[in-house]
Parts: C-alpha cells; structure tokens; sequence
C-alpha cells in the first residue's frame, strides 16, 4: 500500500500522541490486586503513562510474554527451567523482580469446627489420604477438596511447599480464580482449599497451619512478616532485558517506600 502524505502526517501525529510509557502486565490472579493498585498510583503521579492489568495465572502471564503479547509477566511462582529455556531458544533474556510476598491460607467453610492442621495432615488431605474430617478432629464429613488449575502458580508453589512435589489427589476441583475457590468453599461445608491472603473473607475461616507439629500459626500479615506463618512465597514480576529501560520507571515506583506501603496496605508483605 502507497502511503500518501496525508497519511503519514496522521501515523505520525498518532505516534506523537502516544504514550511514552505504555505497559501491558498479565499474569498471576494472586498478584493482580497489588499490580492494578500499583499501576492505577502510577498512572496518577504521571499522566503520560498508560498501564494496563489482566490476570490468567502465572503460566498464562509468562506464556504472553514469551510470544510478545504483554510486556510484564506477574508470576507468584518462580519461572520454570522449559520456560527459561523457550526464552533462550528464542534469543531473550529475562529479568527477575521480586515486587512482594504473600501468605497463602489454608481456607475451610465457616461452620466446620476444625481450626489447625500440620503439614502432613494437609499433605494426605490434598492427596487423597485423608477423606473425612473425623480424621482430622472434625465432624464425620466427607472432604471436598478444591485447587486451582495447574497454569496457576499458586497450584505450583502449594504442590512444592505442602504436598513436598507430590501430586494432588485425582478427585481434586480444579478452579479457574481464586474468586472461584472462595464461592465454592462458602458454600460447600466439607470443602477446603488454599488462597492468597489478601483475598480472606468472613466468607471463609482461615486455618493455622504448622510445619513442625507443634508451633501453629494464622496467616496474617504480622505472621507472614515474622516467618511464624510457614506458607509464604515471593510474588514476581518478569520482563525482557532489553526492555529494562521502558519498565524501569514503573519498577521504581512498585519498589519505592509508597509502592510498597500500597502492598502493605493491601495485605501483602513488602520487600522492604
């Protein structure tokens, strides 16, 4: 197609008029909050920045900034080595922020009387080990257990941390967002399952959770602060190299004292 000088007079008023500081983030549904809190401040400070957030799991954030479709990967799992490895195949290098850390509490339907399990009880209960409460001190229930969908890096990180790599129960539920996991939970009296902190409701009762059997501990930002509370995970956000010097204003601001007091603010632990 012949451009006519009208034309290119009006691409180039278009790209004059564009922001000079546009980014796309997607990713992780547990990071989504801080990431659209943050940017919506970001945005504010400086009115030439144009910053949109989509969540679809850590995997699918990632996947989109591997094929170019998003500028900023936010992942709450730590980038896997066939996903490092698609990325030097493809000549990129990425780089690595970790932005903040999240408590992940163990959540169960109001009603049910059980208040704390160890590790290993929540290891056979997500197994399929454990099947009625009864066996945990509870009612004699059966367990519905729910988890997110495996492109989900809190399935990942909750498969490493408390199932020690091993695999979830065949009959688990998959979700699709946490939201999801909070709905069926609420509504379901046998149920368990696993969310950010940040995403607790009175909808839900949250469960301490020990480690060693002995020292139990509610997930709460003071305990996730402290290391009482042994489910954390950093909460990452990933971007090419080479596109360092376009992100790095939006880097600084998520790391700054008020990036930070943002995250705190929204029940999440500061790296600072």
């Amino acid at each position: 197609m012949k451009l006519t000088p009208l034309l290119l007079l009006t691409l180039s008023m278009a790209a004059l008029s564009a922001p000079l500081n546009a980014q796309r983030i997607k990713g992780s549904d547990t990071v989504l909050p801080i990431a659209q809190q943050t940017a919506e401040r970001f945005m504010a400070l400086d009115p030439g920045a144009r910053v949109t957030v989509t969540g679809g799991g850590s995997g699918v954030g990632i996947s989109a900034l591997l094929d170019g479709t998003t500028d900023i990967a936010m992942a709450s799992r730590a980038i896997k080595f066939g996903e490092q490895m698609k990325a030097k195949a493809a000549g990129e290098d990425l780089a690595e922020a970790i932005v903040a850390y999240d408590a992940l509490a163990v959540v169960v339907h109001p009603s049910n009387p059980v208040s704390r399990l160890t590790r290993a009880q929540l290891e056979g209960i997500f197994r399929g080990k454990i099947t009625n409460w009864r066996e945990v001190g509870g009612e004699d229930r059966r367990i519905v257990v729910y988890s997110r969908e495996t492109s989900s890096g809190t399935y990942e990180f909750f498969k490493e941390s408390v199932l020690r790599n091993k695999n979830y129960m065949a009959g688990s539920l998959s979700m699709p967002a946490t939201g999801a996991i909070i709905q069926s939970v609420s509504q379901t009296k046998g149920a368990i399952g696993y969310v950010g902190l940040a995403y607790v409701s009175p909808r839900i009762k949250t469960l301490a959770v020990s480690y060693d059997g002995r020292d139990f501990a509610q997930p709460t930002l003071e305990n996730a602060v402290s290391k009482a509370y042994p489910i954390v995970r950093p909460l990452y956000y990933y971007y090419n190299a080479k596109d360092s010097a376009a992100v790095a204003p939006l880097m600084r601001f998520i790391l700054s004292p008020e990036g930070q007091d943002i995250i705190r603010r929204s029940g999440y632990v500061p790296v600072r």
